[in-house]
């Protein structure tokens, strides 16, 4: 078959891409369900295909144009910049994502098993009675004289707005490096539980350590965590959550393939995650600039307070109505078809 007849069966196809394009061209703010998304991607590779196949045989110039036109119109419509919209960004920030993240699974079993975890590991390094050595094998006797050291003397400023702006750049570095190892590891499932059984552990056994009588440094371990905590720690829970969803997406796959699992996992975990950047940030410059501050310990206390507030209000008030549907359910079957194809 002759290439200029080959590529003459294909003008249906270019017809569809041309309606595609028509369509998306008379809105605002085009929507296309994943059916057309899909397709749309497909003529258009196809439409660049047939193009570079006109150009190589040299089919009549009226042909090469109208290809060259149509792969253009279609390249602006797939790639074009999407205007700020206010009010759809608000509502998926203040409806979608607290609905979604409270709703996953995983994130609930990993929230129960790391603050379990924490709250037995404080009591059992609280209380001697029960594991008198709990702490000393736990921490290291090492790491306890480091803490008691670091937090021996009162909090002091002492420092300039950039060196503040520096610390808070440090902390974000390192607690994101705790929170992303959490989520890459949840990817193998039993590594990342294991990291955050670990930093659950640990993370109990010092608030309950440096809450004994005679801890050194106790009352300053707390005025200079106690404002930071709240987000920090929940970024973690955040991140090993969503690194659990993932694992679990490719080890039971369910229905799907085991690629399609792990694309619509992705899609479930960003709101996940991108909450967890944000509280991450949100730790380190409270870290950087409240936590070392010489203000008075109810102020850090009234933000710990205010925080623990918010984070209930974001992942609880507003994660309530179910009238979204929870990311454990389900693909339509279309869906499933074009994941899995």
């Amino acid at each position: 078959m002759k290439v200029s007849d080959r590529l003459e069966q294909r003008r249906p196809q270019w017809e569809e891409l041309e309606r595609l394009c028509d369509q998306l061209a008379h809105t605002a703010a085009p929507r296309l369900s994943a059916s057309q998304a899909l397709r749309l991607g497909a003529l258009y590779r196809a439409a660049c295909a047939d193009l570079a196949l006109a150009y190589a045989y040299h089919l009549p110039q009226s042909t090469i144009q109208y290809l060259h036109r149509l792969v253009g119109r279609a390249h602006n419509q797939l790639y074009r910049s999407q205007p700020l919209q206010p009010r759809r960004w608000a509502e998926q920030l203040l409806r979608h994502v607290p609905r979604q993240v409270f709703q996953d699974r995983c994130v609930q079993a990993v929230f129960c098993l790391f603050w379990g975890l924490f709250v037995l590991a404080a009591f059992l390094a609280y209380d001697k009675r029960a594991w008198p050595e709990f702490a000393e094998q736990v921490l290291g006797a090492e790491h306890i004289q480091r803490i008691e050291e670091m937090y021996r003397e009162p909090l002091s400023e002492g420092r300039g707005g950039e060196e503040n702006l520096g610390m808070a750049g440090f902390y974000l570095y390192h607690n994101t490096g705790i929170g992303l190892r959490c989520f890459a590891w949840g990817l193998l499932v039993l590594p990342g539980l294991l990291l955050l059984i670990t930093n659950a552990i640990t993370l109990g056994a010092t608030f309950g350590y440096m809450a004994r009588p005679e801890a050194i440094g106790g009352e300053h371990f707390f005025e200079f965590v106690m404002a930071h905590g709240p987000f920090e720690l929940t970024a973690i829970v955040l991140s090993a959550g969503a690194g659990l969803r993932l694992g679990l997406a490719w080890i039971v796959p369910g229905e799907l393939s085991r690629r399609a699992s792990l694309v619509q996992a992705g899609q479930q975990t960003m709101p996940v995650m991108g909450a967890a950047v944000v509280l991450f940030a949100l730790a380190a410059l409270i870290e950087g600039f409240v936590s070392p501050s010489e203000a008075p310990y109810a102020v850090k206390a009234g933000v710990a307070l205010g925080s623990s507030l918010l984070l209930a209000f974001y992942f609880v008030v507003l994660g309530q109505p179910a009238d979204v549907q929870p990311p454990t359910a389900a693909p339509s079957p279309a869906l499933r078809q074009e994941l899995a194809a």
